[in-house]
């Protein structure tokens, strides 16, 4: 099985949800996928990821993680011991997300956010600090579960804070490119193998 997470203020709909789409469906696979739409509380995000791989063994599944749905992943990979691939993601949420986190005196966001795609309205609360820091990982275990693409290009991340989060990680590092990997058509099929075979971590 393999979940996708998008980023944040992102959706199913995302150009990379949608390209891994088209090519589990050429393959017979669709059934194989998993791409919600995350609720915008870190800790109900992770309840549903969670809910939507039950009963799945850790060596058969795979998490894609984009950006904030990285930062998902990596906690989901290291409570479930499931391989992970991590596309530009975000590493410290608290600092990359912070302007969204500011409060007026009435204790409320100030900034109202809608998704990209649908352009719905939602609400980034004050608690979702502590539920994002609930779910930090200070240093990942058994690295040779993850596959790191960080792109240098990126214009919201910085692609050497994803490098150091990830060390002896397969890590693929793109020159250039952007936040939103729009050339990931081209890493699809390395994703796919990496889904594919469990690393040796498996077996011991």
């Amino acid at each position: 099985m393999i979940l996708y997470l998008h980023g944040f203020r992102s959706s199913p709909q995302a150009a990379k949800a949608c390209l891994l789409r088209r090519k589990m469906e050429q393959l017979g696979r669709l059934d194989e996928l998993r791409c919600p739409q995350l609720p915008a509380s870190p800790q109900q995000a992770v309840a549903l990821a969670l809910e939507l791989v039950a009963g799945c063994a850790a060596s058969d599944l795979t998490i894609i993680g984009s950006s904030l749905g990285g930062f998902y992943a990596t906690w989901l990979a290291e409570r479930l011991g499931c391989r992970a691939v991590l596309l530009n993601p975000t590493v410290k949420p608290l600092r990359d997300l912070a302007h969204y986190m500011e409060l007026n005196a009435d204790g409320k966001a100030t900034l109202a956010l809608t998704h990209f795609h649908s352009g719905e309205e939602f609400d980034f609360k004050p608690e979702y600090k502590g539920q994002m820091q609930a779910l930090e990982v200070a240093t990942i275990t058994r690295p040779e579960r993850y596959y790191l693409i960080a792109a240098t290009g990126d214009e919201l991340l910085n692609w050497h804070d994803m490098v150091g989060h990830y060390p002896q990680a397969k890590q693929l590092i793109v020159q250039g490119s952007d936040h939103g990997l729009s050339d990931f058509a081209q890493y699809l099929d390395g994703v796919l193998a990496f889904c594919a075979n469990p690393p040796a971590a498996f077996n011991t």
